[in-house]
């Protein structure tokens, strides 16, 4: 253990030097549970610059603890060799907004054809789709029966493969609102509230406290009306700025961070006031709440998911989508990609959200063309699935970069996704905490 400190320390302070230094350096790396992963260049998302002939050393944890020049550097034969050739590596991709238990090609009604359990099963493959398409971690903002959080315990144990999993739980949300059933006549509903539902400041920090107690890494909470829900519309507020307040004040003083579901601008406006983290969607965000975005001393970051939308209007009628929700999601997409446009040039904080559940997971990797299309640079849009994720979950310690002290979460793709960000769509390799899950 020493060694390896000693080794990760003197690369910080050196980064790339003569080869005899790094020579006596790599003998530090020659034990068992050392690995070495090396490819033809990487891209540093931190300062937004192409290192060429990497030589990435990760310890026995999975964490990196020495970056060096392949051309110069050697190590011992008990070091694991992982070789990605011309290769251009980037850290594992997050994203920010997905729902693992929800197949997208279940929707409306067809849903009661399954019994209770069928959706925490086919969470499992969904998450192993989004590692294949190199999503290494990923935000679950509410899902049902804890199936988040039954699938994080179960792939950090080793039953199931899948990306780091910052679950939610249950999401919180107002009676008759966006987070509460609305499918089923009263006469089939259960006789008290559904879990995470709540009608008071009080209730909602009760709510806050539960998802917390059950594991819960995240609160998340539904401001305004939804696209995919009956008797409610996007531009809904759902709940006051009380409850709102309520919510976020509760969850920071548990040391948690709030996503709010919010399309609608008065509910926008009233997250960012309320302290919350991310908002989520930000369909009908006008200028007041660009503004606050801005002001506020707090973070705030902006998780636009503006690709789905195709996926949706393409198959959702196939896949038994109701009429209404379909009709919903036309009136807002446009407009949400002209804000998107609009609040990043603004210079708003923004981060990766697909939605995923709503489109198949496996297929996020599409946003990335679509966020460039509105105004971004390829760049941008990386840093906003890596660099800004890592920063608003709180996270930077272990995830977002290719750096020394952070899980060894990276991908591969041919080419050069800084000039064409579509490489993103077709990832060729996946490594997890130094372990090479996919390709090779």
């Amino acid at each position: 253990m020493q060694s390896r400190v000693k080794f990760g320390g003197f690369l910080r302070g050196i980064a790339f030097g003569s080869a005899a230094l790094f020579a006596v350096s790599a003998q530090a790396q020659d034990s068992a549970g050392q690995t070495v992963i090396t490819a033809a260049r990487y891209i540093d998302v931190l300062s937004g610059k192409t290192v060429e002939h990497p030589a990435i050393f990760v310890g026995a944890d999975g964490r990196i603890t020495g970056i060096a020049d392949a051309r110069t550097v050697r190590w011992g034969a008990n070091v694991k060799h992982i070789d990605l050739g011309d290769k251009t590596l980037l850290p594992g991709l997050i994203d920010m907004h997905v729902h693992l238990d929800g197949p997208a090609d279940i929707g409306g009604y067809r849903g009661l054809e399954f019994t209770d359990s069928f959706w925490g099963m086919t969470a499992v493959k969904n998450a192993h789709d989004m590692l294949d398409a190199g999503f290494t971690t990923v935000r679950n903002v509410g899902s049902g029966e804890r199936n988040d959080i039954g699938l994080k315990q179960a792939i950090d144990a080793g039953y199931a493969v899948g990306p780091r999993i910052v679950p939610a739980g249950y999401a919180l949300g107002a009676t008759g609102g966006h987070c509460d059933s609305t499918y089923l006549p009263p006469s089939l509903e259960k006789d008290h509230k559904e879990e995470g539902v709540g009608d008071t400041p009080d209730e909602l920090r009760y709510q806050v406290r539960r998802q917390r107690k059950y594991g819960a890494e995240v609160i998340k909470v539904c401001a305004t009306g939804g696209v995919f829900s009956r008797n409610t519309e996007p531009g809904q507020q759902q709940l006051n700025d009380a409850e709102l307040k309520a919510i976020a004040d509760e969850a920071h003083q548990w040391g948690l961070r709030v996503a709010a579901h919010a399309h609608g601008a008065s509910g926008i406006r009233a997250a960012i006031g309320a302290g919350i983290d991310t908002i989520e969607h930000v369909s009908l965000l006008d200028d007041e709440g660009i503004r606050m975005a801005l002001a506020r001393k707090r973070p705030v970051w902006f998780s636009m998911d503006i690709y789905n939308t195709e996926y949706t209007q393409a198959e959702g009628a196939k896949n038994g989508v109701l009429e209404d929700n379909l009709r919903k999601d036309r009136e807002i997409a446009q407009i949400q990609r002209e804000n998107f446009r609009k609040a990043h040039k603004a210079g708003v904080r923004m981060v990766f959200g697909s939605d995923a559940g709503v489109m198949p997971h496996g297929q996020v990797g599409k946003q990335f063309r679509v966020m460039v299309e509105y105004g971004m640079t390829p760049l941008d849009a990386i840093q906003a699935a890596t660099r800004n994720a890592a920063q608003a979950l709180d996270r930077e310690k272990d995830v977002g970069a290719i750096a020394v002290g952070r899980y060894a979460d990276i991908i591969a793709v041919d080419g050069d996704p800084l000039t064409d960000v579509r490489q993103l769509e077709d990832v060729d390799a996946v490594i997890k905490g130094g372990v090479l899950v996919k390709g090779g």
